[in-house]
């Protein structure tokens, strides 16, 4: 198996500041990245995540941008190009996300799902595209992108439309960019089942303890178990346009396990 060593490549995290995203940051920094870690509004947890990697021997930065804005996407890569010259690694984690039943979305909820969770993502996989084939061309081995997408983007979850929608569209594109920039970019995703209840929950809430109990391995996931898939598969040059559930085998329940 062709593996890309990780040590001391450049790997950038979208929300790689709090949550799963943390995790994800985590394991990269564990792996051997140099990690850029961006934020919207979560500086204070963005700072504190690189902090932390910084005590542990690891070169942490992070960089701000409104994913929603393409402008300030493109002023991020800059920021990357002048601090590293370099981009080895892109993960796509950031999201919007909000459970509502399909007639109570109003148009600016759909417009926010899709800005951070698909054409945010668009964005940032095209302005990474220049550094990455220039660091894949260097080292004679493909740079890759890892998608976080989600479960309601492939079964059709009552109460998760928009959200389903723009990880669906998430998901397509991974395939669709996995053909377009072979073989200097590998594209794959992650899609990740129950690993932390949603913001504002806990995880003593009794409906996710009834969703952690049906699933078939009988308890939620960790962030790390995630970081894991994502450094798996951006180390494995073989894989290109595959996406990996990491979700306890959810998937295996279909699209009646959950209900609105």
């Amino acid at each position: 198996m062709n593996t890309m060593d990780l040590e001391g490549r450049v790997a950038l995290i979208t929300g790689g500041g709090r949550r799963l995203g943390e995790g994800i940051t985590e394991a990269l920094a564990a792996a051997g990245c140099r990690v850029i870690i961006h934020y919207g509004h979560s500086r204070q947890e963005a700072e504190a995540t690189a902090e932390k990697l910084r005590g542990r021997g690891t070169e942490a930065v992070c960089l701000p941008a409104d994913l929603a804005d393409v402008a300030q996407i493109e002023k991020m890569f800059q920021s990357v190009e002048e601090r590293f010259g370099r981009l080895d690694v892109l993960v796509n984690s950031a999201a919007s996300f909000r459970q509502q039943a399909l007639m109570e979305i109003e148009a600016e909820d759909w417009d926010r799902a899709m800005e951070v969770n698909l054409r945010g993502a668009f964005f940032c996989l095209r302005s990474a595209v220049p550094l990455m084939r220039a660091a894949a061309q260097q080292r004679e081995s493909p740079a890759a992108v890892v998608n976080i997408a989600d479960l309601s983007g492939v079964l059709a979850w009552p109460g998760y439309a928009h959200h389903g929608v723009s990880k669906a569209g998430l998901l397509h594109l991974s395939q669709v960019a996995a053909r377009e920039l072979a073989p200097l970019i590998r594209v794959n995703s992650v899609v990740p089942g129950p690993i932390l209840p949603h913001p504002g929950a806990v995880s003593t809430d009794e409906s996710w303890q009834r969703l952690v109990d049906t699933l078939p391995l009988a308890r939620s996931g960790l962030p790390s178990e995630v970081g894991a898939a994502v450094v798996f598969l951006a180390a494995n040059d073989f894989i290109t346009g595959e996406a990996i559930c990491v979700d306890g085998g959810e998937h295996l329940l279909g699209a009646g396990h959950r209900q609105l």
